[in-house]
């Protein structure tokens, strides 16, 4: 039987859960191809980040489950899911040289992302944005 790993990530307002297991490299995200379900290739080759940067594009089959914000905030939320996956799958190499933990914190991706949508004041139409001034 193949061993499940299971990770969360978080971006914006989006939450992701991936149960990741060894097979051909197929990405199911919300029980759609993710080619079918991310609206531009740009967000699939994000998404892939993890896995091409390591070598395991064809190494695993990843099932994601993700709801909440928009497909940029679903897509940060999934990367730092397969990130954290990947991470416990290569937990006892962690010390040597070309270990997972090594490469992918030199390109950035273990850091979650903590921008957020800024809530809205009283007196004001948005965060930031007052109402139009009129002189007369």
């Amino acid at each position: 039987m193949a061993k499940i790993i299971t990770a969360t990530g978080r971006r914006k307002s989006a939450v992701a859960q991936v149960r990741m297991t060894t097979g051909t490299g197929k990405i199911i995200v919300n029980g759609k191809d993710v080619r079918e379900f991310m609206p531009y290739e740009t967000y699939v080759m994000d998404l892939m980040q993890p896995l091409e940067i390591t070598n395991n594009e064809k190494t695993f089959d990843i099932d994601v489950k993700v709801k909440g914000s928009g497909a940029s905030g679903q897509t940060g939320a999934i990367r730092l899911a397969i990130t954290k996956a990947l991470l416990i799958y290569d937990k006892e190499n962690e010390d040597n040289e070309d270990s997972y933990r090594k490469i992918l914190k030199r390109a950035g991706f273990i850091t979650r992302d903590p921008r957020s949508k800024e809530r809205k004041k009283p007196g004001l139409k948005a965060a930031r944005r007052a109402p139009q001034f009129s002189k007369r």
